[in-house]
């Protein structure tokens, strides 16, 4: 990929710690940066940043490919972190430093931005005003080593923090799919349901993945949302698909379970809340070590030359 090919967007939502993890778990995402932008102070320091007088706001700065990942859904997914009516900050946050704001590089982001905030403000989907502020791009400033990547750093911490500030809630109530227990009863077979809505458990090697041998994507059989790819699968021997890592982490949750006189981590799907099915920490070593072990029938299969179809045709780059 030349250099040429990238292109750069900038993002305000609040935190910087919360808006790295949902951007770089994605295809064509090169790189995010957390750091400062919109004021005219050189060289802030987050100290001073936080004083709200620098004109600075807490910004991401996102390195990524248009041709896998393009601007529109870049977009979409920004608008999927924030509280977009708030003209004060972000949930606890308060202040300058932490109120919302798009910056664009180009006239065409430019463009888009609008129309993507004015689609938001005619959806009804809030009922206060959309106030997050669509500003030309100025100098965008590195935040201090200790402030980059932190989800990864501090995981504990940065989970509490996104739960505590009241952010986690917010995306879950706003942002996730419902679906009725009749609606999903009409919608699933009888072994889907039970895999996904009373935690159960298919039948080793009698379900439709153990042994798929096709490329593509698994999704969430609920919701859609991509879950898992082929390019993580691996035989296990257990009779389940096996994956050692999620597609997108921020997708899913993993949970404590002593259900069965036993202790083991749940993994539940982030969109819908439908089990999924377990991890263990018995999965290849050069791969991470984990071993997410996942019902079929809490999946759906999308073969790599069914993406397009099915508008998940930036997972292509997956399988080049």
């Amino acid at each position: 990929m030349t250099k040429q090919s990238l292109e750069t967007a900038i993002f305000a939502g609040g935190c910087f710690w919360c808006m790295v993890e949902p951007f770089d778990q994605q295809p064509g995402i090169e790189q995010v940066v957390s750091g400062y932008t919109g004021g005219d102070k050189p060289n802030p320091t987050y100290e001073e940043v936080c004083t709200n007088t620098t004109g600075h706001r807490e910004a991401v700065e996102i390195t990524y490919n248009p041709n896998v990942f393009p601007y529109k859904k870049l977009l979409d997914l920004f608008w999927q972190q924030i509280d977009p009516t708030d003209p004060g900050g972000q949930f606890h946050d308060r202040g300058e430093s932490y109120k919302t704001a798009i910056y664009y590089t180009t006239e065409q982001q430019k463009h888009l931005a609008e129309t993507s905030k004015q689609q938001l403000e005619e959806s009804g989907k809030f009922n206060k005003p959309i106030v997050t502020d669509i500003l030309p791009a100025k100098t965008f400033y590195e935040a201090e080593e200790k402030h980059q990547d932190y989800y990864k750093k501090q995981r504990f911490h940065y989970q509490m923090y996104k739960k505590g500030s009241g952010r986690a809630d917010f995306i879950k109530k706003n942002w996730s799919k419902s679906f009725t227990k009749e609606d999903l009863k009409e919608k699933l077979t009888p072994i889907q349901y039970h895999v996904t809505q009373e935690n159960g458990t298919e039948r080793p090697f009698d379900n439709e993945y153990w042994n798929n041998q096709k490329e593509g994507v698994y999704v969430d059989i609920i919701s859609g949302e991509p879950l898992f790819t082929t390019k993580d699968q691996y035989d296990a021997g257990c009779g389940w698909p096996s994956f050692t890592k999620p597609l997108n982490r921020n997708a899913i949750e993993e949970n404590m379970d002593t259900s069965h006189g036993m202790r083991r981590i749940e993994v539940r799907s982030e969109d819908s809340d439908s089990h999924l099915g377990h991890v263990f920490d018995d999965g290849p070593v050069d791969k991470g070590g984990m071993r997410y072990c996942i019902n079929s029938a809490a999946l759906r299969f999308i073969s790599k030359d069914k993406l397009t179809e099915e508008g998940l045709d930036h997972y292509l780059s997956l399988f080049e």
